[in-house]
């Protein structure tokens, strides 16, 4: 085993007995390329990932590759998922100066951790215009001993380069009206309005977009952004991305159709996409929106839930099919062989016509990805029929060898699910999943938080990683707190988020309402990462935002609100130009445009009334719920509101406005109605 074993990162650990000579990411692996005057090889990837996978096998587990790598460099293996700050900056560097990016990563570092030499995954022998991973090696070996001053001098060009970049958040102003239409505007052009999302092959699941366009409707009633993202929505719950015997979404669609998914399942999007469903049912009454987002809860609960109550990050793309190869979608495929093996040949036959399995295939070797073919079948995949024909599949496929499970507890990431999970709860009466939320923030704050609210980033089997929570860790956690605190009317989860922003206000927000992915306290890395475009999640810089905006509408907190804003001018710079890529922040500038408004129910906490207050469409809403003399202690939207008559009485406020109170559902639907 090399120095990798006893981390808590899976995907590490994976390669711990490789007979490459792997260091974590430390000050003593930089020591030691000091020592021995040699470069760092950084690899980063995660333990989901395909490719990385291929090149683990392909290279690090070669004993010849593994020793010229040992000899001639420190090697230095990172969980982008563990140390998300490591992997930004570095990934900047690459795509800087490769105009693409992608894991596995592969990055060659001096002693002082500056990169001077690139690449994504390298093969075993060179093909497609690629050299081989060991020609590489070679290469770089080879410029290391003969070109040092050369390499020294590319090492502080790119430093520089980097450092020099910065983000000034109030550059473009505070997103208004004019912004989010132009916004609008440019996602009408990226549309695909043949298979919805945006843009082409390949195509991701645009959750944060769809919560703009939702929040959109919500405030302006523009038809154009409900449709676009209804349709998007029942294209992706019918196609190959969508489970759909099990439910649950996976990473991404290799086509522009969403036939064919890259297979693996990650917590992050499951935990926005049961959220957008949710969102989406409550907009429209659709019932397919309620069936995708109970599925997706439900998938979350049964097979990321982790024995501590939190949720595990992922599930691999990769297991072994009935030959014993590993191989990417042997879970998840069939062929009409196979259907006829389990259902027999008439149920067969409909189950092919169904989920669109076909002779040729879809996929590969004459297998097919299930997904919904024929006019109608979404709508009505709860008829008796097909539901014995998914139960029988479904129990059918439990037998085969399970993809492997990242088992790691990600505390942003956990932050979605926990709002994802206590909102679908409320809305569908699942008080088993709000319990699911509750269990996951106890977790978070057991274990993750400590003594003085400072996040560490990752956890598992009940045990605090290393690494510090960055900016998305404290913006994602405080968000899935408050979504908690408005559905259970439990004031506690109001105060451990005010604590998560009091940190970013402090340690995270630079002049004037800029913010930073890592704290003013972490590592200091070659340079500190800003970031404020959504990737596969909301960017901690939106996040951030978002959660800060609420905690002040909650808390009338003068100095949340001011970062808020100052946090939002990054949106209306970037979202009239690439609204694709900062979604969230379109999301969170509907919300401050809203107002966002204050619900203050006095009351039984899921009564009508406070049930009511947390399904009204108005962008960013908070809610807060509770009955008694100390109900206003644990909410200070409560105070000084009484029940009218004894009656459950509900107080909406907005703009430092009032409107009268109400003791009737109907009055309040319609105050709450966008």
């Amino acid at each position: 085993m090399n120095r990798l074993a006893g981390v808590t990162s899976p995907y590490l650990l994976q390669h711990a007995d490789n007979p490459v000579d792997w260091w974590p990411w430390s000050p003593e692996a930089f020591e030691e390329a000091r020592r021995r005057g040699v470069p760092v090889l950084l690899s980063v990837g995660y333990a989901s990932c395909h490719w990385c996978h291929v090149m683990a096998h392909e290279s690090f587990e070669d004993p010849s590759v593994a020793d010229y790598l040992n000899a001639h460099f420190v090697p230095v293996k990172v969980d982008r998922e563990e140390r998300p700050d490591v992997d930004a900056v570095y990934m900047e560097a690459v795509q800087a100066a490769t105009g693409q990016g992608g894991w596995p990563m592969t990055v060659f570092l001096t002693a002082e951790a500056e990169p001077f030499y690139f690449g994504t995954y390298f093969p075993p022998e060179p093909r497609h215009g690629m050299p081989s991973f060991q020609q590489v090696l070679e290469g770089v070996a080879a410029a290391w001993t003969d070109r040092r001053e050369e390499v020294a001098e590319v090492a502080g060009r790119i430093v520089r380069d980097l450092a020099s970049r910065s983000l000034a958040a109030a550059e473009g102003g505070l997103p208004g009206e004019p912004e989010l239409a132009q916004a609008l505007l440019r996602l009408t052009r990226d549309y695909d309005e043949k298979h919805g999302g945006f843009g082409g092959a390949p195509k991701f699941p645009p959750s944060m977009v769809i919560e703009f366009l939702l929040r959109h409707h919500a405030r302006t009633g523009a038809e154009g952004a409900l449709q676009m993202a209804a349709d998007s929505c029942a294209a992706m719950a019918r196609g190959g991305i969508y489970d759909q015997l099990g439910g649950g979404f996976a990473r991404y669609s290799v086509d522009r159709e969403w036939v064919v998914p890259h297979f693996e399942k990650m917590l992050y999007d499951n935990a926005l996409l049961c959220r957008v469903y949710a969102h989406l049912w409550r907009a429209t009454g659709s019932d397919l929106a309620r069936r995708v987002a109970l599925e997706t809860a439900d998938f979350m609960v049964r097979e990321l839930r982790t024995a501590e109550g939190g949720f595990a990050s992922a599930l691999d793309a990769d297991s072994e099919d009935a030959q014993g190869r590993h191989v990417e979608g042997a879970f998840y495929v069939w062929t009409p062989a196979q259907l006829r093996e389990v259902l027999g040949e008439e149920d067969a036959a409909y189950a092919a016509e169904y989920f669109g399995v076909t002779e040729e295939g879809t996929f590969e070797e004459g297998s097919s990805v299930l997904r919904l073919v024929l006019p109608g079948e979404a709508e009505h995949a709860d008829d008796e029929r097909i539901a014995g024909v998914r139960a029988r599949l479904l129990a059918a496929r439990e037998l085969r060898s399970r993809p492997e499970r990242d088992d790691k507890i990600v505390a942003a990431w956990n932050g979605l699910a926990i709002a994802a999970l206590a909102e679908t709860g409320a809305y569908f009466d699942r008080p088993d999943l709000v319990e699911r939320a509750t269990e996951a923030a106890d977790l978070l704050v057991r274990v993750h938080m400590g003594d003085v609210a400072r996040l560490c980033r990752t956890s598992k089997d009940g045990r605090a990683g290393d690494n510090s929570g960055v900016l998305e860790d404290y913006g994602d956690v405080a968000e899935g707190f408050l979504a908690l605190a408005s559905v259970t009317g439990e004031g506690a989860w109001l105060e451990f988020a005010g604590f998560l922003l009091d940190i970013v206000l402090q340690h995270f927000t630079g002049e004037d309402g800029q913010l930073f992915d890592t704290a003013d306290d972490a590592e200091q890395l070659i340079r500190r990462p800003q970031d404020p475009t959504d990737n596969a999640t909301p960017a901690g810089w939106t996040a951030a935002a978002g959660a800060l905006l609420s905690y002040a509408a909650h808390t009338g907190s003068e100095a949340h609100r001011t970062a808020a804003e100052g946090a939002l001018g990054v949106v209306g710079a970037l979202g009239p130009k690439a609204p694709r890529f900062i979604g969230w922040g379109l999301a969170v500038a509907e919300a401050l445009l809203d107002g966002p408004r204050e619900v203050a129910v006095a009351g039984p906490v899921a009564g009508e009334l406070h049930r009511t207050a947390l399904l009204g469409r108005a962008p960013g809403a908070v809610v807060a719920a509770g009955e008694g003399p100390d109900a206003g202690s644990e909410f200070p939207l409560l105070v000084d509101r009484p029940q009218a008559g004894g009656a459950p009485t509900a107080y909406v406020c907005r703009h430092f406005v009032c409107e009268a109170p109400t003791t009737d559902t109907e009055e309040l639907a319609a105050k709450l109605g966008g």
